[in-house]
């Protein structure tokens, strides 16, 4: 076996320790060099981060290499994968997460919260589930050997759906007339998470196919993308250190609706596909990307409508601490029920 398959092998067996660490790290880092953190948090291009950003590309783009272009036509045949997920994240995820908010927010934790700000909470739980992922979803979807080209199809279509429905959902959910969508975030991401590195990542395949090394390549990179992940929980922790320590009542609070949102809709999401008959190469990424969020768009919204240091951008904030630490787990379960879901397609 060669060193960078035993070096694989050793991150995927004690994946929860090292990103317990990176937390853990990220969490001490942010409080002991709070002016760092500041500064990195800082280069961001239209709330956009661009250290952040980097490290997404670094993890999405051997994801990328893999995608056969020439074979996306055969997508059609998992369509009712394609179908499962649109409802959940269009029909389920933003109706379950305002009703998850309610019910804790407004009644179960009520007398832990300031009362004024229960509502931007509810706020930024509800922006942030109305925005499928983006980028994220191609790491997850390379975890539990998720089909690619059904995977960057899922991702093409949300973004499309996205940039006509996200405003009318959230305006509906928090009744109000109308929502400043962050218009700039929303195509800057898609052209950055989406165009550019699925255009070069295209080029670059070919050049590699046609020479014979995109094998020995996806190797080399393999590491550098689980590494670009843990650097990545690092971070978001780091950005947010002082943050966590300073009240962390509400961010658990706050975190308990995110998880079970998370959840809910994963399994939701994994157990029609199996309902439907739908493989398990569709069905991993189908649920990944029911549950996953588009953190970018939702932190954007959130401090155009409420302000920097409104209860909705918190909110936000936590969904973007627990992102990596609890989709990573939803990896993890998919990945072990593989045996048991095989058994029940029709």
């Amino acid at each position: 076996m060669s060193s960078t398959h035993k070096t694989m092998g050793l991150f995927a067996r004690f994946l929860t320790l090292w990103v317990l660490i990176s937390i853990v790290l990220g969490i001490g880092f942010g409080a002991v060099f709070p002016s760092l953190f500041q500064m990195l948090g800082g280069m961001e291009i239209v709330h956009i981060n661009l250290p952040v950003a980097l490290l997404v590309w670094a993890m999405i783009f051997p994801m990328l290499l893999n995608i056969d272009y020439a074979e996306l036509h055969e997508v059609w045949h998992h369509r009712r994968g394609i179908a499962v997920t649109l409802a959940i994240n269009w029909l389920v995820k933003p109706f379950s997460m305002a009703l998850l908010g309610w019910v804790f927010l407004q009644y179960l934790f009520a007398p832990w919260l300031d009362v004024e700000k229960i509502p931007e909470y509810m706020a930024g739980l509800i922006l942030l589930a109305a925005a499928p992922c983006t980028a994220m979803v191609f790491v997850w979807s390379g975890l539990v050997n998720g089909h690619p080209q059904f995977t960057l199809s899922q991702v093409a279509l949300n973004d499309v759906i996205m940039i006509f429905a996200f405003a009318p959902i959230v305006a509906l959910l928090l009744g109000v007339a109308s929502i400043m969508v962050p218009w700039d975030t929303l195509l800057l991401s898609v052209v950055f998470y989406i165009v550019l590195p699925v255009t070069l990542a295209y080029a670059v395949r070919r050049v590699l196919v046609a020479k014979g090394y995109l094998n020995e390549v996806l190797q080399i990179m393999q590491p550098c993308s689980m590494g670009a992940l843990l650097a990545t929980v690092i971070l978001l922790f780091g950005f947010q250190g002082e943050q966590i320590l300073a009240q962390p009542l509400v961010i658990l609070l706050l975190a308990i609706p995110i998880l079970i949102q998370v959840y809910f809709n994963a399994a939701l999401a994994y157990g029609l596909n199996r309902q439907l008959g739908v493989a398990h190469c569709v069905a991993g990424p189908s649920a990944l990307i029911g549950a996953s969020n588009f953190f970018e768009l939702a932190v954007a919204t959130a401090i155009a409508l409420f302000g920097l240091q409104s209860g909705a951008a918190l909110a936000v904030v936590v969904g973007v601490l627990v992102e990596v630490p609890v989709m990573l787990s939803v990896v993890a379960m998919v990945n072990r029920s593989k045996a048991w879901y095989e058994r029940g397609i029709i």
